[in-house]
């Protein structure tokens, strides 16, 4: 589990890197989809938008933050696994 009770130790976030990569790289992925009812624009539009806030979100050291952000990402990865744009926006 986590060693900081409120904020990130280093420990923390060096446990979480690679499940935070692996979701914004499937992330990135999923919006690839042709079940998308995306155009081109739109889809590097929505790939800007998870890149920002993948970007911002790296600077947060709350835990439970972290754990919500987290939470989010694999919401939204499940939607574009069934082929389907988020229900709300992730930011």
């Amino acid at each position: 589990m986590s060693k900081g009770l409120i904020w990130a130790t280093t420990e923390d976030l060096v446990r979480n890197r690679g499940r935070v990569l692996s979701l914004y790289r499937q992330i990135l992925r999923g919006l690839n989809s042709p079940s998308l009812p995306l155009n081109l624009a739109a889809r590097l539009a929505k790939k800007a938008e998870v890149r920002s806030i993948f970007m911002l979100a790296s600077e947060e050291r709350s835990l439970h933050n972290i754990e919500d952000l987290v939470d989010t990402a694999e919401y939204v990865l499940s939607s574009l696994r069934k082929g389907e744009l988020p229900k709300f926006h992730i930011y």
